[in-house]
């Protein structure tokens, strides 16, 4: 007889395509029987070696109600500019608690919120980020002004407001020392100035051209050393007599930009920046701009490559250019480029990079800056503790239980749960467990609390902790999985089958559903086997099963051959019944396999979008 696990040596790719399949109970056109399960017990030992559940890089407050309290009284009471940095640490504890919906509600308050550009820019990327693939909705809802704004470019340069920057005399009589034009020499040429309105532009011109310099009675001034061509100090005189820039090359805009900032023109200053943020149409231009933007302190020109950057997101974050640039700005650079708001843009860049690979340098010096942004006690313990978890992850200890305990000190009380476990890698559990215990006996314990402790016994006291963190947090799953897969080792599988139901009835979970899979292969059950599996694919395509071993994909071909097939007509009469039945796992895999055939595929995917939002 066959086993019906997965054995060690069998669950490699390149024995999966061996005919036949000595690791999966099953014979082409006929289903082996499977008594008392006995041959399973290997392969059982193998699936038993559960891993951990992960230190999650989420701010988990001690009390979610009073914090939710809190933040909810603080927006009641706290000025504009304070709204949207409350709404993004509302974003976190919905995180924290699982709340996809209520946390992309408090993202898109945070947007409509938002008192600065900055703000705008950054939370509209960052609502792109999260509606990824929704883009051609958003077509379909042009209609709709509201659903546009979150994934249009803003144009900003049109909203920020500059105020005047023309030097105040004490009226136009007032007297100047030489002659109504100046010429400026420049090499070979001569431009001629209004020399009263080219003194407007700023303090440093005014003292220039009618203080105590001798540039105040000269009528020809040579400019050749200043950096300046004809062309640009052409440019410059008609702004100081129309207060527009004509139309020039993004050189010759540089060009005036650098004297604007020499000789502190404001009025010019800005209008340069405001010309160059047209020319900003790529990646590529905003990284150029850029490095000008953060030199020369320009903040309207600084936004508008950040925008092109944000909007790219994550692509852009492959490129070391991008990555340069957000990792080495230091304080006044970020000034210049978000304003108040360089904590939120860490926090969207710590995001995407940990989605990506939580472990990269990059998400390292993300990180880093974020501890950098942070201006409270709660930013500081998210910062602190994220950055924690990835250096846990990086297998850096003495630095990570550096920053758990900074985190733990500052307020989070779930930062306890890496110094937990950094103990039990250093063979103490001892430690670990007193660790929890302190924290257990001075307020009243949470699920999760439970959850770690139980990782640090055996036995009967392993399953109590882990039923007291199932009384105290149905939610957590690590417990479900543990109690299923001792009852599988103990030959168990209608009694697995029953517990990992448990959770499955009210929250979908991936591993739970491969850990069910596996119950129905040992019960031959492959319909039901089957199900499971369509079903993760459903919710991760690209999913792999025992230990990343084995894609899903392969599982099913393999399952479906022992399975009777259904026609067209099967497939919606099962679709009626589990619709009618409200299962939404047995809905989600007969849409998955009509898709696989030629069915009209249009009411398919809008039938599984109403049960993904579900």
């Amino acid at each position: 007889m066959r086993k019906l696990f997965f054995s060690e040596s069998a669950c490699k790719e390149t024995k999966l395509h061996s005919a036949p399949h000595s690791w999966l109970p099953l014979e082409r056109g006929k289903l082996s029987k499977f008594s008392g399960h006995a041959a399973a017990g290997s392969s059982i030992e193998s699936l038993m070696k559960m891993p951990e559940p992960a230190v999650l890089p989420h701010f988990k407050p001690a009390d979610y109600v009073d914090v939710l309290a809190q933040i909810h009284e603080e927006l009641e009471s706290c000025p504009p500019d304070d709204k949207s940095s409350l709404y993004l640490l509302q974003y976190q504890v919905f995180r924290g608690l699982g709340e996809a919906k209520l946390s992309r509600r408090s993202l898109q308050s945070a947007w409509e919120k938002g008192s600065t550009i900055h703000e705008k820019l950054i939370f509209g990327a960052w609502l792109k980020y999260e509606k990824k693939g929704e883009e051609a909705i958003s077509d379909l809802l042009s209609s709709c002004s509201k659903c546009l704004q979150e994934f249009r470019l803003l144009d900003f340069v049109l909203q920020v407001s500059t105020g005047s920057h023309v030097i105040n005399y004490d009226g136009d009589d007032d007297e100047f020392r030489g002659s109504a034009v100046v010429h400026f020499r420049i090499r070979d040429d001569m431009v001629a100035c209004d020399r009263r309105k080219l003194a407007a532009l700023s303090t440093p011109l005014y003292a220039m051209l009618n203080g105590g310099f001798r540039e105040s009675y000269l009528e020809v001034i040579d400019m050749s050393r200043n950096g300046i061509s004809p062309i640009g100090m052409r440019a410059i005189s008609k702004f100081s007599l129309s207060g527009r820039l004509p139309y020039l090359s993004a050189d010759a805009i540089l060009e005036i930009l650098d004297f604007a900032n020499k000789f502190c023109c404001k009025g010019l200053k800005d209008a340069c920046e405001r010309k160059l943020a047209s020319f900003v149409s790529s990646r590529q231009d905003a990284i150029d701009f850029m490095e000008c933007a953060l030199e020369l302190g320009c903040s309207i020109l600084a936004a508008s490559c950040l925008q092109v950057l944000l909007n790219e997101l994550p692509e852009c974050l492959n490129d070391e250019q991008v990555v340069r640039i957000f990792s080495s700005a230091n304080k006044a650079q970020r000034l210049t480029m978000v304003g108040n708001a360089s904590f939120s843009l860490y926090c969207l860049l710590s995001e995407v990079s940990m989605s990506t690979n939580p472990t990269s340098d990059v998400t390292v010096s993300f990180l880093e800056k974020l501890v950098e942004s942070a201006s409270d006690s709660r930013q500081n313990q998210l910062a602190l503790h994220q950055l924690a978890c990835t250096k846990f992850l990086r297998k850096d200890y003495p630095e990570s239980e550096r920053l758990f305990n900074a985190a733990f000190s500052a307020g989070h009380l779930y930062s306890i749960v890496g110094l937990a476990r950094l103990a039990s890698l250093r063979g103490n559990k001892h430690f670990a467990l007193k660790l929890l215990d302190s924290v257990m006996s001075s307020r009243w314990p949470l699920g999760w609390m439970y959850q770690e402790r139980a990782l640090y016994l055996d036995g009967d006291n392993k399953l109590e902790n882990l039923n007291k963190a199932t009384e105290l947090d149905p939610t957590l799953t690590y417990p479900y999985m543990f109690r299923a897969a001792s009852l599988m080792k103990r030959q168990s599988v209608e009694a697995a089958l029953m517990e990992i139901n448990r959770i499955l009835g009210f929250k979908l979970v991936l591993e739970c559903l491969e850990l069910r899979f596996c119950c129905y292969l040992a019960l031959e059950d492959y319909r039901a086997a089957l199900c499971d599996v369509q079903a993760i694919l459903t919710l991760a395509p690209d999913y792999r099963m025992i230990g990343g071993r084995v894609a899903a994909k392969q599982l099913r071909m393999l399952v479906l051959e022992n399975v009777e097939q259904w026609t067209a007509a099967d497939c919606w009469m099962q679709l009626y019944d589990r619709w009618s039945s409200v299962d939404d796992i047995g809905s989600l895999s007969v849409i998955y396999q009509m898709l696989e055939s030629d069915t009209a595929k249009g009411v398919l995917y809008f039938r599984q979008s109403l049960l993904l939002l579900r």
